[in-house]
Parts: structure tokens; C-alpha cells; sequence
């Protein structure tokens, strides 16, 4: 068994196995999610919708509850939460490291089922997709237990 470190941002997820602290990463997947990158007045429409007043004859725009951003960046980590949770019934790993910039890490965390996030060891809240594996692997030995 081996524990997986899930480094992500809204757009892409990392996914790499360690045997032990002393191991190299091992990528296993890469997970991209381009509807997050598209800058959100490309994704819809760039005025909100409107409404009448329930009394009178008031017009306004309606608020909207979730960026189109926002909502990606929801639809990316529970993509990623239904991929864990599928490798999580094949026994592929015993423990879970998560990296992501906070906010990202409180979606994901949000979306992960309750038996996977049993196997979370360690939360690291940085944004480290871009870095080399070496870079990643030292960020999660150096914490302490």
C-alpha cells in the first residue's frame, strides 16, 4: 500500500504514489479541467439575468449564488473526489496527501466521500502544481507527523 499525494488547483490535479518518505514521487495521472482557465466572461453571459418584483412593477438583475468560476472549480473537485473514491475501492492507497491553495483544499475536502477522507494523513494549503516531483516529495516529508 502506498500513500498518495493529490496535488491541485481548479484547472489541474496532480496525482502521485510514494512508497515511503525516502522514495521518489511516482506520477500516476494528471488531470486537467480546462473550463477553469476560461476567463468567465467567455464562459456565459456577461450581464445577469433579470426579474420583476414579486409586488409592483420593480425590475433588477437577479444575483447569482456561484461564480460560473466558482462552479467549475466545484465541478473540478468532485471530479477528482469520484476518482479517489474509485481507486480508494481498489485499494490503491492507504493514505491521502492533500496540496492545494485553501480554498481549492475546502472544495475538494467538501466533495471527498467520508471513507476517503479517513485516509487523509496531511493538508498542505499551497499551490504547488507546477513544481518538479522532488520539490513536492520535500514539501510533504519535511511536515511533521
Amino acid at each position: 500500500m502506498s500513500t498518495w499525494i493529490i496535488v491541485a488547483d481548479s484547472s489541474r490535479a496532480r496525482i502521485f504514489s510514494m512508497a515511503d518518505v525516502r522514495s521518489p514521487l511516482s506520477e500516476i495521472t494528471d488531470m486537467l479541467h480546462p473550463a477553469s482557465r476560461v476567463r468567465e466572461h467567455n464562459i456565459g453571459s456577461d450581464r445577469q439575468g433579470r426579474t420583476f418584483d414579486s409586488k409592483g412593477s420593480g425590475r433588477h438583475a437577479k444575483e447569482g449564488d456561484v461564480s460560473i468560476k466558482k462552479q467549475e472549480a466545484i465541478n473540478f473537485s468532485k471530479e477528482i473526489a469520484a476518482y479517489l473514491d474509485i481507486e480508494r475501492n481498489k485499494n490503491r492507497f492507504e493514505k491521502l496527501v492533500l496540496i492545494a491553495p485553501p480554498e481549492f483544499l475546502g472544495l475538494l475536502r467538501k466533495e471527498l466521500s467520508n471513507s476517503t477522507k479517513q485516509r487523509i494523513s496531511r493538508e498542505i494549503g499551497k499551490d504547488l502544481t507546477q513544481r518538479d516531483a522532488e520539490h513536492i516529495r520535500q514539501e510533504v516529508t519535511t511536515l511533521p507527523d
